[in-house]
């Protein structure tokens, strides 16, 4: 056990990652990915196809439904200088879907490349969209950390942003990739199953499902829920601290339907996640029923999970089962009459942690020294050195476009 998992060291999981082992384009057929597995501490392998053999019939999987948005939107200065603004979370409405449905004007947090050729002057530039000729403007309005308020406006009623984005947008794949976007990534870089605009990086390990395998799951009695975690740029945020404590955690948008809520006390509150995103959200909801068992007067902000909340908890909340903690949040909701739960966490997951929800994970092979990485760890007990090696040796293809894995204890 980890006394202090503040000061874990992040060179602790450094790993030779050739370029070459990026798979810097998916397979043809996303679901004939390798498939590592890691049970009870035997490393072996299989093909993707073939996932539902190890998981047993009512069993609940938990995937993350949350589609990627085009985000990258490109400005030319009269000057010639290229402006790549980022779209990262919505400002005025917040709120994603009202956001998404606003007509004429949209605010939004940003990342600039190129800032400091963008003096303050309004950028334009022209586009078809629907049939129109629609002219799209960005301002900055203010600094906000490393990134900015941006006020886009467009000159048509009829037209909202979310076409906005479709049309004058570009989808961002991850930097590591080292290419430009293709027509192709449109479609590979979603899941079969993506259905709510807002990230602007894909669940990965949910890229290798096809309808095929899901049909299969289903076939052999495997329960599944959906819920949605909004992926930020922040899940690419290099740990540049010599310890982890110095590395803050992106806040990331959550929303949980009741019927997940009840479908996991039906399962005793065990679930196999499909991703790391679905892994933080299942986890986090643990610890909102938590907060309300230890504060029935919780408000909705008191709900949002901080960094390093799991780690701090007082000693009666030690025993506080899944199912308790999710009884609580399912209590709150009626309470409120709410139908979904909307709410953010900015949990992180290091070696030291105590999983309560999951129970086994579908995942990616992540790049060293990342917070996804130190995940895996914590679930491994540590172990995650021969899981990698094992990887590197039979020549899985790694990161967002790479192989797969099956992991449990």
């Amino acid at each position: 056990m980890i006394q202090d998992p503040k000061r874990i060291r992040i060179q602790d999981y450094n790993y030779d990652l050739p370029d070459e082992r990026i798979a810097k384009f998916p397979l043809p057929q996303r679901d004939h990915s390798k498939l590592l597995l890691y049970r009870q501490g035997n490393v072996s392998e299989d093909i993707f196809t073939s996932l539902p053999n190890y998981i047993d019939k009512g069993e609940l999987m938990v995937f993350n439904n949350t589609k990627v948005i085009q985000a990258r939107l490109h400005f030319r200065k009269e000057t010639g200088a290229l402006i790549e603004v980022f779209c990262l979370e919505p400002i005025e409405p917040a709120d994603y879907a009202l956001n998404f449905q606003q007509t004429e004007h949209a605010a939004w947090l940003c990342l600039v490349g190129n800032l400091k050729k963008w003096k303050g002057e309004i950028l334009k530039r022209e586009m078809i969209v629907k049939g129109r000729l629609i002219k799209l403007t960005a301002e900055r309005k203010q600094d906000i950390g490393t990134s900015q308020w941006v006020d886009f406006r467009w000159n048509n009623k009829k037209v909202t942003f979310a076409d906005i984005l479709e049309v004058f947008g570009e989808l961002p794949i991850p930097p590591y990739l080292n290419r430009e976007t293709q027509e192709s990534d449109k479609v590979t870089y979603q899941t079969v199953y993506s259905k709510i605009k807002g990230s602007v990086a894909a669940p990965t390990a949910g890229l290798h499902f096809t309808q095929k395998v899901l049909d299969a799951l289903k076939e052999k009695g495997v329960d599944m829920e959906e819920l949605t975690l909004h992926v930020g740029a922040g899940t690419f945020k290099p740990v540049k601290s010599e310890r982890i404590e110095g590395h803050e955690m992106h806040t990331e948008w959550i929303s949980v339907n009741k019927a997940t809520i009840e479908s996991l006390i039906h399962h005793k509150g065990q679930a196999i996640a499909v991703g790391t995103t679905s892994v933080r959200t299942l986890e986090s909801l643990y610890h909102m029923g938590v907060t309300l068992i230890l504060n029935p007067e919780a408000t909705d902000n008191d709900l949002k999970v901080k960094q390093w909340q799991p780690y701090n908890l007082p000693s009666k909340a030690q025993d506080i089962s899944p199912v308790e903690a999710l009884q609580a949040l399912l209590a709150y909701m009626e309470h409120h009459e709410l139908e979904t739960l909307h709410s953010s966490t900015q949990i992180i997951i290091v070696p030291g942690y105590t999983y309560h929800v999951v129970k086994a994970m579908v995942t990616n092979f992540h790049q060293p020294q990342s917070t996804l990485l130190l995940l895996v760890s914590a679930f491994v007990k540590g172990d995650w050195r021969k899981i990698y090696d094992y990887a590197m040796a039979h020549k899985f293809r790694f990161l967002s476009y790479g192989d797969s894995s099956f992991i449990e204890n």
